[in-house]
């Protein structure tokens, strides 16, 4: 019985995350809701989803598929804090090459942030959060959680990346012909000292709400 409830819980993942950005409904929704008020929306939804796929997952029978061993928490702590890292680097900015960027108008080529060594990078931090914590669950349910999530997150990459392509037509090749331009060492010495402090803040925290949240502490 709790199987299904996991079959269900993917179902709804991966309607709430095709039906809603492809036409005809994503010019409606856009239309009713404004812009910010269908990015809103569709990540309300999508927490909501992911909280319940999470939670699916947990109470689907446990059925071993490797040993767990202290290394895997440890490959976990070691990626997460990147992972944090590379969300809040990322939140908030402009990113016309990727799904969520924030005044995409403003995107300044000579200065793209982030952006100038990953091209999607909550797509990223999202398949290496799912990858870590993949090796780290070595149960059927939760391999098919994390699996789906490391997997959507390769692939997602390359569909945004023949999306935008389409969009934005030639501007695309030069623009990011732009970015590809700019020195490594220019866009570190850029990188705010304030975004570097909220993702070591985020990375404690997670560590100090998963034993709350999720009942296992990764520390032990």
């Amino acid at each position: 019985m709790e199987w299904s409830g996991l079959a269900l819980a993917f179902a709804a993942f991966f309607l709430s995350h095709s039906l809603p950005i492809r036409a005809p409904l994503r010019p409606i929704l856009v239309r009713r809701l404004g812009a910010t008020g269908f990015g809103l929306a569709y990540s309300t939804l999508s927490i909501a989803v992911l909280a319940w796929l999470v939670v699916a997952a947990a109470r689907a029978p446990y059925l071993p598929v490797w040993d767990w061993a202290p290394w895997q928490n440890h490959l976990a702590l070691a990626v997460m804090l990147p992972v944090c890292l590379i969300v809040t680097l990322s939140v908030g900015r402009p990113n016309p090459f990727s799904f969520g960027g924030a005044r995409n108008a403003d995107f300044d080529p000579g200065r793209p942030g982030i952006v100038r060594f990953i091209r999607h990078p909550l797509l990223v931090a999202l398949a290496l959060w799912a990858i870590a914590h993949l090796v780290a669950n070595g149960d059927l349910a939760h391999i098919l959680l994390f699996g789906t999530f490391a997997a959507f997150a390769i692939l997602g990459g390359r569909l945004v990346d023949g999306r935008k392509r389409r969009e934005m037509g030639a501007e695309w090749d030069s623009l990011w012909a732009r970015v590809r331009a700019q020195s490594v060492a220019g866009q570190l010495s850029h990188v705010s000292a304030l975004r570097i402090g909220l993702g070591l803040a985020l990375y404690l925290a997670l560590i100090a709400l998963h034993p709350v949240v999720i009942g296992v502490s990764p520390l032990s």
